[in-house]
C-alpha cells in the first residue's frame, strides 16, 4: 500500500475484556479483526467527524482487503493501543495501517483498505470535505 502511514497516528485504547479471550485465557485471533473495526469506527468519529450513524443512512464502508501478522499473544486485562495510519485517499478506497501496542511491546500489525459505498455496495467517490480531512494530515492535495 504505497503511502500508507504517512499521516498522523489515530489512537484508539482497548482492554482486552473476557469477551475477547478463549479458554486459555488469550485473545482469540478474529475478535482482533472486530477491535480494528471499532478503532476504525472510532476514527470516523472522532477524527473525520463522519460518524457510522451518519454514513449507515446513505451507504457503507466495508473492508474490502485485510491481512495481520500476529507478533505476541496478548491477555485478558492487557490494554492495548491501536495506532491508525491512512494511505492518501484513492477515489473510492483508502489504506489503513494499524500498528497494535501492548506498553512498548508490539502484538499485532494489520492493513486493510475500506471502500466507501452507497447502499446497493456501488463504490463512490469520497466527499469533498472527507478528502480534504484526510489529505491534510499527507500534505497531498490530489
Amino acid at each position: 500500500m504505497p503511502g500508507a502511514g504517512q499521516g498522523r497516528a489515530f489512537h484508539f485504547a482497548q482492554k482486552v475484556l473476557f469477551k475477547h479471550c478463549d479458554p486459555a485465557g488469550i485473545v482469540f485471533y478474529p475478535r482482533y479483526f472486530e477491535m480494528i473495526n471499532d478503532c476504525v469506527e472510532a476514527f470516523f468519529d472522532e477524527a473525520l467527524d463522519w460518524p457510522f450513524e451518519t454514513i449507515h443512512t446513505t451507504g457503507a464502508i466495508p473492508t474490502a482487503e485485510i491481512s495481520a501478522t500476529f507478533r505476541r499473544v496478548s491477555r485478558h486485562g492487557d490494554h492495548l493501543d491501536f495506532a491508525l495510519a491512512h494511505a492518501v485517499p484513492g477515489r473510492t478506497s483508502l489504506g489503513l495501517v494499524f500498528t497494535v501496542t501492548c506498553g512498548d511491546e508490539l502484538r499485532f500489525e494489520a492493513r486493510s483498505t475500506i471502500v466507501n459505498v452507497d447502499t446497493v455496495g456501488k463504490p463512490l467517490p469520497w466527499p469533498d470535505a472527507l478528502r480534504a480531512r484526510l489529505t491534510s494530515d499527507t500534505g497531498d492535495t490530489r
